[in-house]
Formats: structure tokens, C-alpha cells, sequence
């Protein structure tokens, strides 16, 4: 699974704004929660673990900034089993429940798809899970859609590079009557359809 929180413009973050966009409320703090107590293996590679693993053990400490709820999120992440593509990160990871894995992503996940239980999912990642997704290894799209337009201060645009897709909806659901989970199929097609006469 390929799992992002976006704005609405598509931008994965924006210069200046906290995170979540300062748009986080209790019911989706709650379901973020919940989802980390699933089977799920998260993958990453070397930027999102930097920053990732930095925020869970900013607050696992006690002087954090975050909320109780924003926490519990973030430290939660730490049990997870997560593996790491990365060929510039040094050995051991310091976080917690964490493989380091050298050399070909796209290889790697194709045997773990083979070989492992559980969900395998995308924690971030642009680059990593448009690899995936172009080598047609992804069986889930999942976006929180945060509803800001982030034009003039967004960075980290998804969806560059990424070939076309068509994408069948599987669940929707709205957290604290701002933000949109969407969860999808994708399938990966040539281009537009051809035009109706």
C-alpha cells in the first residue's frame, strides 16, 4: 500500500506549515493510532526515516510539544516493523524495529510481497512509492486528503514522474468533518481513453 497525507493541490508538505497542515483533530489522531496497531510493515527510505524516526523520539520525550493524541501517534511508530531502502544510512538504525536494506527497492519489495505476512505500506516516501507503483507492486492508493491549497508555500509535490493511473475507489470516509480519507485500487494505463465520437 502506498499511503500519503496530501493537500488538497497535492503537495506532501508546505514551507512554514506545522504538521498535518495544523489540520490534525481527535478522530483522525485516533484512526492513525488504531492503524498502527495493524500487521503492517512500513517502508521508508532514508529522508522520511530521518525525519519520522526525529519526530517519534521528540515525542517520546517528556518536554515534547505535541498533543497527548499527536504523541501517541508518533511514539507508537517505534513498535512497528519498518524497513529502510537506503544505501547512505549507516548501520545499525537507531530506531527501533528497523532493517536496513541495501541496493534495489523495487526487487527488494517483490520478495517481501512473496515472502512476508502482513501488510506492506508506504510511510511517506514520494520517490519510493512512485518506484513501486510504476513497477505495478502497489495493490492499495491510500490518501488523507488535509483540505488546505498550499500554491505559493507547498513543497514536495507527489505526483511528478508518476505514469497515469486509473484508480477504483474502495472505502471514503471524513475525519473531524475536514479531511478525507480515500483508499483505492490502482491499475496503470497507456494514457487518456480514446475520444467519444
Amino acid at each position: 500500500m502506498v499511503d500519503l497525507i496530501i493537500t488538497l493541490d497535492g503537495y506532501a508538505s508546505g514551507e512554514g506549515w506545522p504538521g498535518w497542515w495544523g489540520l490534525e483533530g481527535p478522530e483522525y489522531l485516533a484512526w492513525l493510532e488504531e492503524e498502527g496497531k495493524k500487521d503492517y510493515t512500513l517502508l521508508m527510505g532514508a529522508n522520511t526515516y530521518r525525519v519520522m524516526s526525529s519526530l517519534s523520539q521528540q515525542a517520546a520525550d517528556q518536554a515534547s510539544e505535541f498533543s497527548e493524541e499527536e504523541g501517541a501517534s508518533l511514539t507508537g511508530l517505534a513498535a512497528m516493523p519498518k524497513v529502510i531502502f537506503s544505501n547512505s544510512l549507516k548501520e545499525p538504525p537507531a530506531w527501533p524495529n528497523t532493517e536496513l536494506v541495501r541496493g534495489d527497492a523495487v526487487e527488494k519489495v517483490k520478495e517481501m510481497k512473496r515472502t512476508r505476512g502482513g501488510t506492506l505500506s508506504t510511510l511517506g516516501s514520494i520517490s519510493l512509492g512512485r518506484s513501486l507503483l510504476s513497477a505495478g507492486l502497489v495493490d492499495r492508493f491510500r490518501l488523507v486528503v488535509f483540505p488546505v491549497i498550499t500554491g505559493r508555500t507547498g513543497s514536495e509535490r507527489i505526483y511528478d514522474g508518476y505514469p497515469d493511473i486509473a484508480l477504483d475507489l474502495v472505502e471514503s470516509r471524513t475525519f473531524d468533518g475536514r479531511s478525507q480519507l480515500l483508499e483505492y485500487i490502482p491499475s496503470i494505463i497507456e494514457g487518456p481513453p480514446p475520444a467519444r465520437s
